[in-house]
């Protein structure tokens, strides 16, 4: 059954962020659902990222990871993500999630261990 998320402090939301080698992506991912920030990490490979660095255009394959997690776990997540990170700047998006299956819903808000009203 479909749940919309109006009114709830334990929001899930999905967050990305990208990594240059899927070593490294798996290795972070599994890192962050061990210690229960993330209930998930879905990692894509073969894309290309085409940004600017220190005033030079750049283009480099990447890995990006998607990661289901609530908002009461954000602040800890991206503490998390930019004390560990392999980058100097890691992208750190937050993308809000109006509505959903609600026994999946629920299941991230478990996984992520903290229960708060």
């Amino acid at each position: 059954m479909l749940e919309r998320q109006n009114g709830t402090n334990q929001r899930v939301v999905m967050t990305i962020t990208t990594f240059a080698d899927i070593d490294a992506a798996r290795q972070f991912g599994a890192q962050l659902v061990e210690a229960q920030l993330v209930a998930c990490v879905n990692l894509v490979p073969g894309v290309e990222s085409i940004y600017r660095w220190k005033g030079k255009v750049e283009k480099e394959p990447e890995i990006i990871a998607v990661m289901k997690t609530t908002e009461n776990r954000l602040e800890d997540l991206e503490a998390w993500v930019q004390e560990k990170h392999p980058y100097y700047e890691p992208e750190f998006l937050v993308l809000p999630v109006d509505a959903g299956a609600s026994g999946y819903l629920g299941w991230v808000r478990e996984s992520v261990g903290r229960e708060e009203s």
